[in-house]
């Protein structure tokens, strides 16, 4: 079976200084082609360790695939190290010195001799054009027939050739005859380890298509992959795993592909004809700010609070002293008498609320850094949870937007 590895040349993704964000592209693409990637890689602007590093890809793959340091500055080696890797001298390529010319005529702009570098190239290359800027990439060719695909750094050139001269190249050269199409399940309230147990004899049994399971912040994705010749065999194939999932995971799958846990919010509202209003103390807005971010949110969103200070919990929301005093601005009774009063005071049908400690202060022994309280009230009754979130304050924000967009979905579409 042939198979590619990719490799992200520059210091600066080593240093934490730029995130990598092409090899991920570039590996979707790959997928989406049926080319097999077996590993990816990262490695600094130094001529030796990049020859080496080809050099060890190679001895296990039929080719690479590279990004970056095709630039004109001293420390753009990517040519130079795979000329080393496979004892090629570097040759001046007329049509690309001239695409290089033109480019800096079309701009209006003076070449400097740093880029008639760019023009040379490993002996034997093909060409691959670069229209969006001074980079051309090439394919070198081992003397196995092995090769290094190497590509311009900037996504902006990278992107448009891969799609109109890499990608071709690589399904003509490989004779693929087959796509991967890849149809996610979305799911929330729901564990890894719970949908593991729940599915973990069809990881062994389905191999074509396969599952994968991928965890975010209090969500999974449930990946199911088919390789075929065309889309609709591929979800043809999909189609009866799919359905068992479903079937197994009942009450959790809140969209496939696209959606997000927001948009299937609303959904679900525009479903019942109900009406939403939240309160919010230590998600901050969040909760508003991305059901907001759904076009048409307004035919079921009406506005929120966002009660931070314990003063604002009484006066506009309505929440009794006597709650606050009793059993504290983190406890479910205070989140439900908020629900309440967003509820009431924004004439909608439904109120949540949440109410926690984010940390990284204000945590005791009886609710530490992490508690949260989300309170659903509305048509159906009333319910308030309490869940214990990790992580900094940022991670803890974000989960409780999640946990609570979670629970109000279900109480929404399920009950």
């Amino acid at each position: 079976m042939s198979n590619v590895e990719l490799v992200a040349v520059g210091t600066e993704l080593l240093l934490g200084q730029l995130v990598d964000t092409n090899t991920a592209y570039v590996a979707a693409t790959l997928a989406e082609n049926g080319i097999d990637c077996y590993a990816s890689h990262a490695v600094g602007d130094n001529r030796e360790r990049i020859a080496n590093l080809v050099r060890e890809i190679l001895e296990r793959a039929d080719g690479l695939i590279s990004t970056g340091g095709l630039g004109p500055t001293v420390d753009d080696l990517t040519k130079e190290a795979v000329a080393d890797a496979f004892g090629l001298e570097l040759v001046l390529d007329s049509a690309a010195l001239a695409e290089i010319e033109g480019f800096f005529a079309s701009i209006g702009q003076t070449m400097r001799e740093n880029n008639r570098k760019q023009a040379f190239l490993p002996q034997g290359s093909l060409p691959l054009v670069n229209p969006h800027g001074t980079a051309p990439g090439f394919i070198a060719f081992r003397a196995d027939g092995k090769f290094a695909a190497c590509m311009p750094g900037v996504p902006r050139e990278m992107k448009p050739m891969l799609a109109e001269r890499l990608l071709p190249w690589l399904r003509s050269h490989f004779a693929v005859r087959e796509g991967i199409v890849t149809r996610i399940l979305h799911t929330v309230n729901i564990g890894e380890s719970e949908i593991d147990h729940r599915i973990a004899d069809l990881f062994t049994s389905s191999e074509n298509p396969k599952i994968a399971v991928l965890a975010h912040d209090y969500r999974c994705d449930v990946k199911i992959m088919a390789k075929a010749a065309s889309t609709e065999s591929a979800l043809v194939s999909i189609a009866p795993l799919e359905t068992e999932l479903r079937s197994r995971l009942h009450g959790h799958v809140f969209g496939i592909d696209a959606t997000t846990l927001e948009g299937a919010v609303l959904a679900a509202l525009d479903e019942r004809a109900e009406r939403l209003a939240v309160a919010e103390s230590c998600t901050g807005g969040r909760v508003a700010a991305a059901l907001t971010a759904v076009p048409g949110a307004s035919r079921r969103f009406l506005g929120g609070v966002v009660a931070y200070d314990n003063a604002v919990k009484l006066a506009q929301l309505g929440v009794p002293e006597e709650t606050l005093a009793r059993f504290g601005a983190v406890s479910e009774e205070c989140a439900l008498a908020m629900a309440r009063g967003v509820r009431d005071r924004l004439g909608a049908e439904i109120g949540i609320a949440t109410t926690g400690i984010a940390g990284p202060e204000g945590g005791s022994a009886e609710k530490p850094v992490g508690t949260l309280c989300v309170a659903f009230v509305g048509p159906r009754g009333e319910r308030a949870w309490t869940l214990q979130l990790r992580g900094d304050r940022a991670a803890i924000q974000s989960r409780a937007t999640t946990a609570a967009l979670g629970l109000l979905w279900r109480e929404v579409k399920i009950s």
